[in-house]
């Protein structure tokens, strides 16, 4: 017979789980998956594909770039197929896959921090963004109006989220993740025939050698543009959480649905990455920016389209990614420190949250050195080799068998990201620094 503590327990527990953003409501259906899935991948990282080209030249750039999507695409298989591979139990949030892999402690301590740095780093990027895209609007619409602080659009962008972060859960921000996919997939399309536009316009002779006359430069530029690549698949940090919103039965588990929005989701990530890439840098060789859209100037109403959309997709985008970090930090809050859900704890945490990523990103914003160094430093262990390891733990898989040879060279490969496009990025950021005055 059951204890009445532990009902009272139980039913606690299932409240909390009714109150959590990431648990609180599962009917979402499989093209749910597919929008928050190319929203979150979708977004500032596609406009600085072009630049992380020009920084590795053409054969690295294009071996890097396609054998990224293969990878990534192969690793968010793997974590839609554990999701329920416990029979009666779902990995709901990336970190209890983890726990369940290497330990209770080991799994939040591996999986927790690099997840946080992931999703806070993203959050501040899309705050760079979303103003550096809102004064390129002002900028090409009135061009002759007086220059307004960089630091004035980042605060005008918090302004949005400041108000969206307060909508309860995934499902909630569906309609904002579908349009914000949209206008990721117009934008991309923009980019690339704008750029072919332009093709031969240009009065300077396009380059598509090395962008300095010193080694170490072009070293440390190559390492950054692997941080920047591997920004560019940071939707691995999101899957478990999209996949918990997606309802589950024995006949119809939710991999089924899930799979299906994911792999459409992916087929859409290469419609939009692959032209930018390679016809951004086709067009414009070394003198693209590390936002494309930086680098157009005609048709003067499109481009200034373009960059709307983009604040439009950022804005959506930046909800996905602090979804999972509202998840944790109330659940800490009520699990742990015993507070009562409530909307005055929501409304607490979540306004802390965006306005921590409004000072930093308005302190250091720096787009591509950003993105060269947290896509290192935290995207590629989650989204390359992170999957893998649970994946051979869990699976065990044959000793030198295809799945066990296929992990390892995934592992090797993120692991090797890890540990050299930080560098580059770090190197970038300082170059960037030396003429930087803060808060312009």
């Amino acid at each position: 017979m059951e204890k009445g503590g532990d009902s009272e327990e139980k039913r606690r527990e299932k409240a909390i789980d009714e109150w959590l953003p990431i648990t609180s409501d599962r009917n979402a259906k499989w093209w749910y998956s597919t929008m928050h899935n190319v929203t979150a991948m979708v977004g500032a990282a596609v406009l600085s594909l072009p630049y992380a080209m020009s920084e590795m030249g053409w054969g690295a750039g294009v071996t890097v770039t396609l054998l990224s999507w293969i990878i990534t695409f192969y690793t968010i298989w793997q974590m839609v197929e554990m999701h329920e591979m416990i029979p009666g139990k779902r990995f709901d949030r990336y970190h209890e896959l983890g726990q369940y892999a290497f330990g209770d402690k080991l799994g939040l301590w591996i999986v927790v921090p690099q997840q946080i740095i992931v999703e806070v780093s993203t959050c501040i990027i899309y705050m760079v963004t979303g103003g550096k895209s809102l004064k390129k609007f002002q900028e090409i619409l009135f061009p002759n109006a007086k220059p307004i602080k960089l630091t004035y659009f980042i605060m005008i962008f918090s302004s949005f989220q400041f108000v969206l972060s307060h909508l309860p859960n995934f499902n909630s921000i569906t309609s904002v993740s579908f349009v914000a996919a949209i206008l990721s997939m117009t934008y991309s399309a923009i980019a690339w025939t704008v750029s072919l536009k332009e093709l031969g316009k240009s009065e300077r002779e396009v380059s598509y050698g090395p962008k300095s006359e010193k080694i170490s430069d072009n070293v440390f530029m190559f390492l950054s543009a692997l941080g920047n690549v591997a920004f560019a698949y940071a939707g691995h940090n999101v899957v478990l959480e999209i996949q918990a919103t997606i309802p589950s039965t024995e006949d119809a588990p939710s991999k089924k649905a899930m799979w299906k929005g994911v792999f459409t989701a992916y087929i859409i990530v290469a419609l939009c990455y692959l032209p930018v890439a390679f016809i951004g840098y086709w067009v414009f060789g070394n003198g693209v920016d590390d936002n494309i859209l930086l680098t157009l100037h005609r048709p003067t109403w499109l481009i200034a389209t373009a960059n709307i959309f983009v604040v439009a997709h950022v804005i959506g985008s930046y909800q996905v990614y602090a979804m999972p970090v509202f998840d944790m930090i109330e659940a800490y809050a009520v699990k742990s420190l015993k507070y009562n859900p409530s909307t005055l704890l929501r409304v607490c945490v979540r306004t802390v949250f965006v306005a921590f990523t409004l000072v930093v990103g308005m302190t250091i914003p720096f787009f591509g050195g950003l993105m060269g160094f947290f896509g290192g430093f935290a995207l590629a262990p989650t989204s390359y080799y992170l999957p893998c390891i649970i994946w051979l733990i869990i699976k065990k898989p044959k000793r030198f068998g295809l799945s066990w040879c296929t992990n390892w060279l995934c592992i090797i490969v993120g692991v090797l990201l890890t540990l050299t496009s930080p560098i580059g990025g770090l190197w970038s950021i300082i170059k960037s620094a030396k003429t930087y005055h803060f808060y312009t």
